[in-house]
């Protein structure tokens, strides 16, 4: 019988040093771990949002950034996302800009580093990973302001405080 080896979680430190490495499964509530996301917006202005698979463990249905993903073993922040635009919405070879790093604690406690980008690109030229993402959607920002008041529910706890934060950069 032939065992796969799945990636392992790259384990930080409160100072987002790398202590060690999980099989995702075994990840618990005291681990640390690190996310790369990428906020994307078009000339515009646009924000580019992803709407995530309903089977997600966390969140499903909820929009979030376009692309957002947990770095593994050998993996930097940058390469985590450069590969996770590849294989979540088909964008190749991108060179994303460096963003703030926050750290997010509660139900899940990471350090997330951000990345912005530019392109335009029409919604249905985008591939998506249909086993992660169930929809993407350009949103004006008033347009994106507006339903964060109004139908805050349909998008990730923290996503308005995202949005403020790109708002300020």
């Amino acid at each position: 019988m032939t065992t796969i080896n799945q990636p392992k979680v790259t384990i930080v430190n409160e100072n987002d040093e790398i202590i060690g490495y999980k099989a995702r499964n075994a990840v618990n509530e005291e681990d640390v771990y690190r996310v790369s996301s990428l906020w994307i917006t078009n000339s515009k202005g646009d924000i580019l949002l992803a709407k995530r698979h309903h089977t997600k463990l966390h969140n499903p249905n909820m929009w979030g950034p376009a692309v957002a993903g947990t770095n593994e073993e050998e993996e930097t922040y940058e390469s985590n996302i450069i590969k996770e635009t590849e294989e979540e919405i088909g964008l190749k070879y991108i060179k994303p800009m460096f963003g703030p790093k926050i750290e997010v604690t509660g139900e899940y406690h990471h350090f997330t580093q951000w990345f912005t980008f530019k392109v335009d690109k029409d919604i249905n030229d985008f591939k998506i990973q249909e086993d992660e993402v169930e929809e993407l959607k350009w949103f004006a920002p008033q347009e994106l302001k507006n339903e964060l008041q109004e139908q805050s529910e349909e998008f990730l706890p923290r996503m308005s405080e995202y949005f403020k934060l790109f708002l300020s950069i």
